[in-house]
């Protein structure tokens, strides 16, 4: 009975804590089809969005799938993806953002039937950097570290050899967001896991 009512109370405060969690994130451009679990959030990624600013397309998107949650301070964020590219410039990844001015977002993107490690960062205007990876890896793990005025990314296929991709300027001392991303700017949708997402104060 003792360890009946243990695992009770084991239970209740999981579940708790991950409505707690639940209730500290928030979408912007919430996708049609999505589900949300203690440990992962899956979605279908809808078609014709995207994040950009400007450079060299001459276009300005801000309609990509973002989840995530307001942090202050200095952080690191982690996740697995898993992700079913199909068509040009699907992606999905993790996101840092303070406004559609200021952001950074990476992980992977899909070009010319290849899977690239990717980084955009934007300040007024984006940039972008990718790492082409001709193996078509079933996962990546990403790590994301934003402390004073920088964030760092790294990169991953089996969450032990850790890769850095990255090291940019963002603005220190204000209010970010940060959580998972994705986008179709064309005319397919398609599926993404993101699984073990975490955020983790830093000094």
């Amino acid at each position: 009975m003792r360890k009946f009512l243990l695992a009770i109370a084991l239970l209740s405060a999981t579940l708790a804590a991950s409505a707690q969690n639940s209730k500290n994130m928030k979408w912007f451009n919430q996708p049609k089809t999505w589900k949300a679990y203690p440990d992962s959030l899956t979605m279908t990624v809808d078609p014709d969005t995207d994040y950009w600013r400007t450079t060299h397309y001459g276009f300005i998107r801000n309609s990509g799938p973002f989840y995530y949650q307001e942090i202050a301070g200095n952080f690191e964020a982690t996740v697995k993806i898993t992700g079913h590219y199909e068509e040009l410039f699907h992606q999905a990844g993790l996101m840092v953002r303070i406004d559609n001015k200021n952001w950074i977002k990476t992980g992977i993107e899909y070009v010319d039937g290849v899977q690239n490690v990717s980084a955009v960062v934007t300040r007024d205007v984006s940039d972008w950097s990718v790492v082409p990876r001709n193996d078509s890896p079933k996962c990546i793990w990403l790590k994301l570290l934003r402390k004073g005025d920088y964030v760092q990314i790294q990169y991953s296929f089996d969450n032990k050899d850790f890769k850095m991709l990255r090291l940019a300027y963002f603005p220190p001392n204000v209010k970010a967001q940060i959580g998972m991303v994705a986008a179709a700017p064309g005319k397919k949708s398609f599926a993404v896991t993101f699984e073990d997402f975490k955020v983790e104060v830093v000094k």
